[in-house]
């Protein structure tokens, strides 16, 4: 994927710095690790973590089995990784802006900074249409909506999801209403589309891209300032082509391990992320091929990056009165 978006500057020196710090830890598991991906198989989440399992198995020595667990927006699986002991054999994934506001939705209790995040790639929202809806713009596809007030169907993989996340904020720059359609993940909000059951989604591109590719999908704008490139189809043009200034901060993805664990745990990960997840040649070519941007970081450094999207997304649910809490008493201050 050929992206400006502007990570990698952060990259080599952070995570060296992590590795340097974590040099001593020697975690050496004893049994297989349950990594819950708390969505649907087939979506992003899903996709990516299997890749990233795959890596780490190589250096822990050990299975790491996955298990799917959908529902309530992610907070089913994540709940129950929460819940699990803390001896660092339960691990969960996602993107982190769903789990640093679940507190400010009312869903579960927890924020990013209850977890040691060890992020993969950025998953791009993408606004993608079926086929044989009329729409061959972003521009045409605005006027629909504003033509047909909470008409359009819009599929997503629920509340709180990625492409919740984007059709929330085009609806608010565009000042437009959709008829929301939510799935257990965004593998099957895609196909929803795909098969014409709605006529728009805004899930993620690693998401779309088979329909892509398949042309059953037209994808209309990347959610975001910044154009993408799909392999197998080229480039989408940026939503901000569209909508003047429209930008959205950067959905980090990855894998979240409870701060309760034992310290060697967050070591070891620490040290493999900064020595061999950078160098990933699996999830490069992964990123690649699913229109996502490779960038793998730990520690404070992943904390600060997630933020962000995080206060975006928290501010915006906030205006639209979907917050359960204001996010200034969960330590989100406004933008």
């Amino acid at each position: 994927m050929k992206s400006a978006l502007p990570v990698r500057g952060l990259l080599v020196a952070s995570l060296l710095a992590v590795a340097a710090g974590a040099a001593m830890a020697q975690w050496k598991p004893n049994k297989p690790i349950t990594l819950i991906v708390p969505w649907a198989p087939g979506g992003s989440t899903d996709q990516v973590t299997r890749v990233t399992a795959a890596e780490l198995e190589k250096h822990l020595g050990q299975k790491i089995v996955i298990m799917n667990q959908p529902g309530a927006s992610g907070s089913v699986g994540t709940k129950n990784a929460m819940e699990a002991p803390k001896d660092g054999y339960t691990w969960t994934a996602g993107g982190a802006k769903d789990l640093g506001t679940y507190k400010v939705l009312g869903m579960l209790d927890t924020s990013a900074s209850d977890w040691n995040l060890y992020l993969n790639v950025a998953h791009i929202a993408v606004v993608g249409v079926n086929a044989d809806t009329p729409y061959k713009t972003m521009a045409e596809l605005i006027a629909a909506m504003k033509a047909r007030p909470g008409q359009i169907s819009v599929a997503t993989a629920g509340v709180n999801s990625s492409g919740h996340s984007a059709i929330e904020a085009i609806a608010r720059a565009a000042g437009v209403t959709y008829k929301h359609v939510t799935y257990d993940g965004g593998a099957p909000a895609s196909v929803a589309a795909a098969s014409g059951e709605v006529q728009v989604t805004t899930q993620l591109a690693a998401e779309q891209t088979d329909m892509i590719r398949a042309k059953k999908i037209r994808p209309l704008a990347v959610v975001g300032d910044k154009s993408i490139e799909i392999e197998g189809f080229g480039t989408i043009p940026p939503l901000s082509a569209t909508i003047a200034g429209f930008k959205d901060p950067i959905n980090y993805f990855g894998i979240f391990v409870p701060k309760g664990a034992p310290a060697e745990v967050a070591q070891t990960l620490d040290k493999i992320w900064a020595t061999e997840i950078v160098k990933s040649d699996a999830l490069k070519k992964y990123a690649q091929a699913r229109g996502a941007m490779f960038a793998p970081m730990a520690g404070e450094d992943a904390q600060k990056a997630v933020f962000p999207a995080i206060q975006s997304y928290a501010w915006t649910q906030h205006a639209a009165g979907k917050a359960k809490v204001s996010p200034d008493t969960v330590g989100i201050p406004k933008p």
